[in-house]
């Protein structure tokens, strides 16, 4: 990722998503997931909007987020 670095915030961080990366405005331990409000350590941040610029905690909640459903 873009910025590893040692959390100097305990609180949530504020993240610019960009396409395959993500750039940390302001510090923070964690994101949250936007459709299940689940706290994402940045570390585990593997799913992202670019357009929307929100997080998803799992694949299946940024496919709820699009009004999609996971294939079986």
């Amino acid at each position: 990722m873009l910025n590893k670095f040692g959390s100097s915030g305990q609180g949530e961080a504020k993240v610019q998503y960009l396409d395959g990366d993500f750039r940390v405005i302001s510090p923070g331990a964690y994101v949250r997931c936007a459709v299940t409000g689940t706290r994402i350590p940045l570390e585990d941040l593997k799913y992202w909007s670019v357009d929307r610029q929100e997080a998803y905690a799992t694949p299946e909640a940024a496919l709820e987020r699009h009004n999609l459903k996971l294939a079986t």
